[in-house]
Parts: C-alpha cells; sequence; structure tokens
C-alpha cells in the first residue's frame, strides 16, 4: 500500500543543505517502514492532518526498505523497532548503514520511551511515541529531524574541510622551505600563489641551499597533477634534493637519483616531475644548469631582461632509467639575477578566450617591471598575470617563482638575505 499527498507548495520554511547553506522548504519525502498494518493507517492519517505536506511512501520490512533505499533516497526515514527482519537498535544501525545521509524517526511503543532515547544515542534524529502524536507535533518533528541531520551533514563537512586545510597547510610548508643561505652577496625572492582551484593542491616546491664554500644551489620543481598525492612527492623530491646537495651530489647525478626517488614514489605510472637545478660557485662568471623538461628562466641585468632556455634532458619519470640530462653553463654578469618559475604564471588565460599568457607574453610583462627592485619585480610579475587571468577567474594553476640574485666577485662568510 503507497499513499501520498498531493504535490502542494506548502508553508516555506528555512532548511539548511549539505554544504551548510540556508535553503528554502521544500515537500519532504518520508519512507515509512512498518510491519503493521493498523499502525501504517494511523501515520497516514497524521500525514493527512498535518499542516506539513508530505509524500510518503510505505514498506514492509528492511529488505523492502533496503530495496527502495537503494534507487532512491529520501528526505527521512520513519522506523518500526520490531520488524520481521530487523528489531530494535539493530534496525537504526542498518537503515544507517545504507542511507546514513537520511534523517531517522524512530516509531516505538508507550512502555518503550527509553528504547526511543537510545536509538537517538544510536543516530537517530528523534523518537515518536505511537498513539501519543498530535498530527502537528508529527509534522514539527518530521521537519527537525530533517533540518538536524542536515545540519549534522554540514558539521563533518566542515570539520573534513578544515581537516584537509591543515594536512594541505602542512605539505605546503614542505614544498616551501626556509632557504639555507650562509654568505653575503646571495639575495633570494621566493613567492608562492596557490591557483584558483585552491582545495587540490598542486606539486609545485623549491630550494636554495649555501653551501660551507659559499656555492650556491637553487630548485624549482612541478610535479604533474594536483591533490595530496602529488604534493607529498613534491616535498618527497625537495628533501631528497637537499640532501643531496648536502651529500655533495649535483648535475647529471644529482637528477638521475631524483627520478629513481619519483618512480619508486609515485602513485600512478603517468606521474611526472619537471625540474630546473642550478649552481653557481664563488668567483665563477657563469652558473651551471641541469634543466628537466622545465620551462626556460629569466636573466635580469641593469638595462635588459631575456628569455634563457638551455639544452634540456626530458622531464623525471617519462624515460626511467633511459634519459640523460646534460649539465650546462650560462653566463650571468655581475650582480645580474636569474628568476626561475613554474609554468602555471604563463599559461593562465588572457582574457576572456581562449588566448594563453604563453612565454612571450610573459617576457614582455618581465620587461614592463624590469626596472623595480627584487620583490617589486616578483610580486608586479605575478599580479599582471593574475590580473590578465581576472577574467576566467584567475590563474588556474599554482605559482612559485624564485628570483636569485648574487655578487660573483665577492663571496664572503656570513648571513645572507632571503624575502618571502
Amino acid at each position: 500500500m503507497v499513499t501520498s499527498q498531493p504535490q502542494a507548495a506548502g508553508a516555506a520554511a528555512p532548511g539548511i543543505d549539505g554544504a551548510g547553506l540556508v535553503r528554502q522548504w521544500r515537500e519532504p519525502s518520508v519512507l515509512l517502514v512498518e510491519d503493521d498494518a493498523g499502525d501504517a493507517l494511523l501515520v497516514e492519517e497524521l500525514v493527512a492532518d498535518s499542516a506539513l505536506t508530505m509524500r510518503l511512501r510505505w514498506v514492509r520490512s528492511m529488505a523492502e526498505a533496503r530495496a527502495v533505499l537503494a534507487r532512491e533516497t529520501p528526505d527521512c526515514v520513519l522506523l518500526d523497532l520490531h520488524l520481521p527482519d530487523a528489531h530494535g537498535l539493530e534496525a537504526v544501525s542498518r537503515i544507517r548503514t545504507h542511507a546514513d545521509q537520511v534523517a531517522v524517526v524512530v516509531l516505538t511503543g508507550t512502555a518503550e520511551e527509553e528504547t526511543g532515547l537510545a536509538a537517538v544515542a544510536a543516530g537517530a534524529q528523534d523518537y515518536l511515541v505511537k498513539g501519543r502524536v498530535e498530527p502537528d507535533l508529527f509534522g514539527r518533528a518530521v521537519r527537525y529531524a530533517i533540518q538536524r541531520k542536515q545540519a549534522e551533514l554540514a558539521a563533518v563537512a566542515l570539520q573534513a574541510s578544515q581537516m584537509q586545510a591543515q594536512e594541505n597547510a602542512r605539505l605546503e610548508r614542505g614544498l616551501l622551505p626556509r632557504p639555507l643561505l650562509r654568505g653575503d652577496g646571495v639575495e633570494a625572492v621566493a613567492r608562492y600563489r596557490p591557483g584558483r582551484s585552491q582545495a587540490l593542491l598542486g606539486g609545485d616546491f623549491y630550494d636554495i641551499v649555501q653551501s660551507t664554500d659559499g656555492t650556491v644551489h637553487a630548485l624549482i620543481g612541478d610535479v604533474s597533477g594536483h591533490g595530496p598525492d602529488e604534493a607529498a612527492l613534491g616535498v618527497a623530491l625537495r628533501i631528497a634534493w637537499r640532501t643531496l646537495v648536502l651529500c655533495g651530489v649535483t648535475g647529471a647525478q644529482q637528477v638521475t637519483r631524483l627520478e629513481e626517488i619519483l618512480v619508486a614514489e609515485r602513485a600512478r605510472t603517468e606521474v611526472f616531475a619537471t625540474l630546473t637545478s642550478l649552481t653557481v660557485t664563488p668567483g665563477a662568471g657563469h652558473v651551471r644548469i641541469t634543466r628537466a623538461g622545465h620551462p626556460g628562466m629569466l636573466l635580469r641585468t641593469a638595462s635588459h631582461v631575456e628569455w634563457v632556455e638551455v639544452p634540456a634532458g626530458p622531464a623525471l619519470g617519462v624515460l626511467p632509467g633511459r634519459a640523460r640530462w646534460p649539465v650546462e653553463e650560462l653566463h650571468v654578469p655581475d650582480s645580474a639575477a636569474v628568476v626561475l618559475f613554474t609554468d602555471g604564471l604563463f599559461e593562465g588565460h588572457v582574457g576572456r578566450g581562449t588566448e594563453r599568457l604563453g612565454e612571450e607574453g610573459l617576457l614582455r610583462l618581465a620587461r614592463d617591471v624590469g626596472a623595480l627592485g627584487p620583490e617589486a619585480f616578483v610580486d608586479g610579475l605575478i599580479e599582471r598575470a593574475e590580473d590578465l587571468a581576472e577574467g576566467q577567474g584567475g590563474l588556474d594553476d599554482d605559482v612559485a617563482v624564485l628570483h636569485l640574485r648574487w655578487n660573483t666577485g665577492r663571496p664572503q662568510a656570513g648571513r645572507g638575505r632571503r624575502t618571502e
């Protein structure tokens, strides 16, 4: 036997949706699980006399209820605790197993109020005593049970979101370390900006280490994809790189070891990483660069900004065990700066069309702000790229930028400068 009330607008009352947002009340759907036809008739009469209109469906057993819940999701289940195939709190547990997002109101006998309280403690939203319920009370009980369940789901979702944000913050701290600088004459400016999908943590990473002899090592990289697995892999690669640097491993051998770590740690075989690693020794007029599938860099002098792209090997993980990465030397004038970045800086859209900023567009922006100091230059570059992409919601991807400037002729012991 299935009965239903006519579809009607009814009085509006506020509710809370699964995301915790206030919405207008709509006519709820209710599943009655009751094996006694007389008690089912009493519920149907309560529905008919209640000020709250609802769509009621009646089933006689837990098995029938499971079949209905497999096909649809009602707003509320009215549950008898004495079914032929489920008794007491077991019935509550089985309903919650099959429909954990549905409000549950249990129906008890006149001498079973303690059982009703126990059912609420077990996860039901309310209980009603058969034969003691007036129509208006019945309508309010159903409505409030649905709202309590929605509030509960919103609270759970909020807690999960907060936990994810905390975990993301821990991963970001691993991706974005405190550079280890030991000498004067070295200035580093580092910036990180999350993309517009901030819930999806990216795998951009960077690091700077200065050896005890004054040699400066720098790294910037990007793990393909977004999410905690990619971010954790970026953290692993950055920490491994710093360890290799401190152990004296550089150049192609360093990149080979990093690829071995990526292949061992990645969650899927299609995941890869790009990176640029560079080394400048005291007194040298050049930088030694190893590039693995990563974009080029900017070279800033007092009067000019140019795009530099030395020969490179493939990204890590693309040809495991077979790739080779050349070590190239780039002449860097005294007091010039090298700017490393991830591809999120130039892959954003320009305006509302399909055109992207691209490498040439980024170079134009860099030249526009080329006369600024290091921090203003980096901030201005990112802000202009973000402004151009504003028409489509901002930059899609995370952005990491590392601006390095040093005096190649005067490395000294002491403290370097770092700004973030």
